[in-house]
């Protein structure tokens, strides 16, 4: 290494968080989180109440009926169950992934969604205890079918015996939020020209929420609202104290300067800048 390329290299390396550190502190937040909805539970009666002004709601400003969704689903027995699956089991794994893959290749830019995601994640457990909402399948009004009970799998048991969560957290729904925030974490730290297609990801989570009568769409809006505002407070940062990183879409600059192990090489930093300043 010369002379030349040292200050460059102090400028551009970013260190990784401790991983121990992380772990604990994203299992922590899950925790908290778990616990938290805990503590909205027994709210029957305020929960249907808030569902059939949410569903009043919808009709007044005329937005598009949750049914059409459905009806699209129940055109056959394994659409509806891979709706099913994908609600059940995409939701936690694919937003693990992507935090893992920021930790590798994107460490500020993993520290930003970490932050984001925790700040609409906290700003929800305090809607879900401050407005307890019955899931549109739980609705009678809405002429709706619980599809995870008549065609499986289920992620719910009966809402008397279901102990591990929280049915009465519609909103916002974290399914469609966190799945937006994916999407847009893709898009602004990977280069490829296709990298729009991400938005596939909240867009038939969209689908699903709303065509498995889990979520209304009020859920998914409130939801896009608050990842907005935490977007908005919420820059990523080279370094501690630093100044913001760009957020625009990253370009190859092909210039490789060595880095220490557990740092972002000058390539990984021209591929950290991304998501609208």
């Amino acid at each position: 290494m010369n002379a030349r390329t040292e200050p460059s290299e102090a400028k551009t390396a970013i260190a990784r968080p401790p991983l121990v550190r992380e772990l604990l502190l994203v299992a922590g937040l899950f925790v908290v989180y778990k616990f938290g909805r805990q503590l909205a539970t027994g709210h029957t009666a305020e929960a249907f109440r808030n569902a059939d002004r949410v569903w009043d709601l919808e009709r007044t400003l005329q937005l598009p009926g949750e049914g059409s969704v459905q009806n699209l689903l129940l055109h056959g027995d394994t659409l509806i169950h891979l709706a099913n699956t994908y609600y059940a089991t995409f939701h936690f794994p694919a937003t693990v992934a992507f935090l893992v893959w920021l930790y590798l290749r994107r460490p500020t830019h993993y520290v930003w969604a970490r932050r984001v995601l925790a700040a609409v994640t906290a700003a929800a457990l305090l809607v879900h205890l401050t407005f307890p909402l019955a899931p549109p399948r739980m609705l009678a009004a809405t002429g709706l079918v619980d599809t995870g009970q008549v065609y499986g799998p289920s992620v719910y048991g009966s809402p008397q015996t279901d102990h591990l969560s929280n049915q009465f957290a519609a909103m916002p729904s974290l399914h469609f939020g966190w799945a937006l925030m994916v999407a847009i974490g893709l898009i602004v730290t990977t280069r490829s020209r296709w990298r729009l297609l991400w938005l596939l990801h909240p867009l038939l989570t969209l689908l699903v929420i709303v065509g498995t009568a889990n979520h209304y769409w009020l859920d998914a809006i409130v939801a896009t609202a608050m990842l907005g505002v935490a977007l908005a407070v919420i820059r990523p940062r080279a370094s501690s104290g630093g100044s913001p990183v760009s957020l625009r879409p990253p370009r190859r600059t092909g210039k490789l300067v060595p880095a220490a192990r557990g740092e972002a090489t000058v390539d990984d930093e021209s591929e950290l800048v991304g998501a609208a300043r």
